[in-house]
């Protein structure tokens, strides 16, 4: 067929699938959120396993970046305790992951060599194992800093952070095949309000809209954190917008001014939400994206975390199955926030918690009665000294308080710096919860 004979034309036909996969996607839960809703196999019930993407520590062990797998099966005679760590030989600036739509796979980036890393998480949940690793993200498209992996079906689609020009913020997005092997590459605009930043990715499939947030570039990300508060042009080199995207024609269609550099993004997964939410990091706000009273797509202040003249650096958000939650983790303070979304237009502050002297990433169990904690940002960005915390803590949540049930001291066992975490469920507690309608991808 006609409409098959360029890479370009297959990738359209591919997302223009994606919609048509919507009415049938399994609804997703919890932490599930930050996942992409075109994944299959969602666990029920009590998660067996945290895979950690962890950053390597020269003179730690063996000082590489590492995929860590956590016990966390109260039931279990190891419960609480690291089951096994593959490591990938480099140390590269261990940052997110995410997993294939099959759920058979995690992709895991290093922000500083821009190398992708592939575990097989399914032959054997508990321990992981290497299966490839991509070399080329940079050469094959200009793109460094391989940020966020969102699950497409039969494809990932992975964000960067910066470029192989001048390791600015003007940066893109790449599609590879479940292979591993490139399809296409799509540029963050830079017209129009664009500043050609980028971070993270959501998408609403029922609408045709992806979602997507910006924050800085490897000139920044890889410099010390002092260093670069310090330097005002440094500081002005922070994205400051949020893009709406037509996910079928993969193309731009409208900018959002959103001051601050906005980082996690989240889609409402109640039934009949049509609502996002996201927070910036430099002017410590929660951002609502929902359409006015006239349809149209707006972005809006719409809370304050913490005190923004303290600069808390909001960086984590874990929104609630019901959409009417979400969790905030502010690195600065060590603190994690509950804000109820019950009206999402009016968020409100009903919790708090000094969970560590520095706390990154926060990721709640499907039932939401547990909420997983981890500590590092960044190599750079990390306290100093005592302050200099790395652990993974398991919090039970009862509706009131947090309660903390262990902690893995990643310095104490020497693993270096925890960063993402992804849940993980033995093979026979896998269960279907619907998978995404089959779709032809022309292009493998």
């Amino acid at each position: 067929m006609k409409l098959f004979r360029s890479k370009k034309n297959a990738v359209l036909f591919s997302l223009a699938a994606l919609t048509m996969a919507a009415a049938v996607a399994p609804p997703v839960l919890a932490d599930e959120t930050c996942n992409s809703p075109y994944m299959s196999n969602l666990i029920k019930g009590q998660e067996d396993f945290v895979y950690v993407w962890t950053l390597g520590v020269k003179g730690m062990g063996d000082g590489f970046d590492k995929l860590v797998t956590i016990d966390v099966n109260p039931a279990s005679k190891t419960y609480g305790k690291v089951l096994a760590s593959v490591s990938v030989g480099s140390r590269g600036e261990a940052h997110h992951a995410g997993f294939s739509d099959d759920r058979r796979f995690l992709w895991a980036g290093q922000l500083d060599s821009s190398k992708i890393h592939i575990f097989d998480i399914h032959s054997n949940p508990a321990k992981p194992k290497l299966v490839n690793t991509i070399h080329d993200m940079a050469a094959k498209t200009g793109y460094v800093g391989p940020h966020t992996f969102y699950a497409l079906p039969g494809r990932m689609l992975v964000g960067a952070l910066s470029n192989n020009k001048d390791h600015g913020g003007v940066t893109g997005m790449a599609v590879y095949n479940n292979k591993g092997e490139f399809v296409s590459k799509h540029a963050m605009p830079t017209d129009k309000g664009g500043d050609g930043y980028g971070y993270d990715i959501g998408i609403n499939p029922a609408k045709n809209v992806m979602l997507t947030t910006s924050f800085t570039g490897w000139n920044n990300y890889m410099m010390d954190m002092g260093k670069m508060i310090a330097d005002p042009s440094a500081m002005k080199q922070f994205g400051s917008t949020m893009t709406l995207w037509n996910l079928k024609a993969m193309t731009p269609e409208k900018v959002f001014a959103v001051p601050g550099a906005p980082l996690e993004l989240r889609w409402s997964l109640k039934e009949g939400d049509d609502w996002a939410i996201t927070a910036t990091a430099l002017t410590s706000k929660l951002w609502l994206v929902k359409k006015d009273a006239k349809g149209v797509w707006q972005a809006k202040d719409v809370a304050t975390i913490g005190d923004p003249a303290k600069i808390p650096l909001p960086v984590d958000i874990s929104i609630g199955a019901d959409g009417k939650s979400l969790w905030v983790n502010t690195f600065m303070d060590g603190t994690t926030r509950l804000f109820d979304l019950s009206n999402p237009e009016k968020p409100k502050q009903t919790y708090s918690l000094r969970t560590g002297s520095q706390v990154n990433m926060v990721s709640q169990s499907w039932d939401g009665k547990r909420v997983y904690i981890s500590s590092s940002l960044l190599a750079n960005w990390d306290k100093k000294g005592a302050d200099d915390e790395q652990f993974v803590k398991l919090f039970a949540w009862n509706g009131k308080e947090l309660k903390e049930q262990f902690k893995v001291d990643f310095y104490k066992e020497k693993l270096g710096r925890a960063h993402h975490m992804k849940f993980g469920a033995r093979s026979a507690k896998m269960a279907l919860g619907g998978a995404p309608a089959k779709v032809s991808l022309a292009a493998k």
